[in-house]
């Protein structure tokens, strides 16, 4: 494992990173280039990340086995990948135990944690977004839907892994949208519904890193969310990403901080939860200017992928500024490459995946310049990769442009031998669209 650092240099630590995913296992790669790390163990992990540090068994919904494995392995910053431990509170846990953690607190999490309260927040400090209304019963949600026509969006308040929003292109879809939620089709996520504008333009993905008082500019990226070309079929976690995002100008950042990420921080410390970690904003760009579609406390998966593989900067450096309150005059760095992630899915996926496929060329594929493979849903049998989830793998290219980028992925995903998976063919269009003029 390529840790870096004297065992006699207190300013190299032990890192412990929670998560499983493609999302984690980029973290993982940009931690391990850092001169700070010693030892990096992760928690549950993957096959992939294997490769990377040492995986460990480790309930990480059970805060206290959590903290004691810390304080056990002379763990010196916990990077939690997921917005699930977010939610729960771990920071707050290990926070507690004198344990410091890269993420927010379980209160400021509630910008991810519930549509509603983001909403409300954003009503309050006057922050651009789609006009709403929350409904904890289904009748008065089926009134205000009927009162404000098609399109329209409904929510789940809480986590619905990124399943929970339905665009309604009719009423009837909506109002199946809306007794499908009552009814419990995302559990105790579906009990409270939001019931939005639709908002229209082009989506794109704002990252910044913040330390309570300021925040930071990471980078854009464009995420493609449903599971077919064209944009077509339902949502999903995610298909496939680039970054950077050039529709996402200087002047449109700069409405996005000043009209939408720094009201927000405020907002945050003025109701005594200032918020530390990345926030993600989910965006529109209207003609109106950026508002925010929804808040995530933490790195976009695929966008991960596609962002981390292009910083020019030492990652556990930023997290530990970022944790400790001490981000000020830091600008992160970024190559000028563009970078482009295809996302492989299990077939049937978003319903239920077909599980337990063997996947081959894994080498083939990483052996094209520019390439990273990331893994995500993938366990090992008898020494053999197989598919174990949803989104199973992650192809990312480097390149001079996103239609280099994007040609350079595919071919890398065509030297997989996976029958078992699939991918969207079209990652990047609207980009390299706008590369070819």
């Amino acid at each position: 494992m390529p840790f870096a650092g004297a065992e006699g240099d207190e300013r190299i630590m032990n890192i412990l990173l929670i998560g499983s995913g493609g999302r984690e296992h980029a973290i993982a790669n940009a931690l391990v280039k850092s001169p700070r790390l010693r030892r990096l163990f992760i928690a549950p992990g993957n096959p992939g990340m294997a490769q990377l540090g040492d995986v460990v068994e480790l309930d990480v919904a059970d805060h206290r086995a959590v903290a004691d494995f810390c304080r056990q392995n002379g763990v010196g910053l916990v990077v939690i990948g997921p917005e699930q431990p977010l939610i729960a509170g771990l920071v707050d846990d290990l926070a507690a135990r004198d344990i410091l953690a890269f993420g927010p607190t379980k209160a400021a999490a509630r910008l991810e944690g519930s549509k509603g309260f983001t909403k409300d927040l954003c009503r309050a400090y006057n922050i651009p977004t789609a006009e709403y209304e929350r409904f904890d019963n289904e009748s008065a949600a089926l009134d205000y839907v009927s009162q404000k026509g098609a399109p329209i969006v409904v929510k789940a308040d809480g986590l619905a892994a990124g399943k929970g929003v339905v665009v309604a292109r009719t009423l009837e879809e909506a109002e199946r949208a809306v007794k499908a939620m009552f009814a419990g089709a995302f559990g105790r996520s579906g009990a409270e519904v939001v019931v939005e504008e639709c908002l229209e333009g082009e989506e794109a993905s704002y990252f910044a890193l913040c330390d309570g008082e300021i925040a930071v500019p990471l980078s854009t990226a464009q995420d493609h969310k449903r599971v077919g070309d064209g944009d077509v079929g339902p949502n999903t976690g995610g298909m496939g990403a680039y970054s950077p995002a050039s529709i996402v100008t200087p002047q449109i950042e700069r409405q996005i901080l000043d009209r939408i990420i720094t009201p927000t921080l405020r907002a945050m410390r003025e109701l005594g939860a200032p918020y530390k970690g990345v926030l993600y904003a989910g965006l529109m760009l209207t003609s109106e200017g950026p508002k925010l579609i929804e808040y995530n406390n933490r790195f976009g998966d695929p966008e991960a992928q596609a962002i981390l593989p292009r910083l020019d900067d030492d990652l556990l450096d930023l997290m530990l500024a970022a944790s400790a309150g001490s981000l000020a005059n830091r600008t992160p760095k970024f190559s000028a490459r563009r970078a482009l992630t295809v996302v492989l899915a299990a077939k049937n996926y978003p319903a239920t995946p077909i599980t337990g496929t063997e996947i081959r060329g894994l080498r083939e594929a990483e052996a094209f310049d520019g390439v990273i493979v990331t893994q995500a849903g993938t366990r090992l049998v008898e020494g053999k990769l197989q598919a174990a989830g949803g989104r199973v793998l992650n192809v990312t290219a480097l390149a001079d442009t996103v239609a280099s980028a994007q040609a350079r992925a595919y071919r890398a995903v065509d030297a997989i031998d996976w029958p078992g998976g699939f991918c969207r063919r079209d990652i990047g269009w609207r980009e390299v669209a706008r590369e070819h003029g």
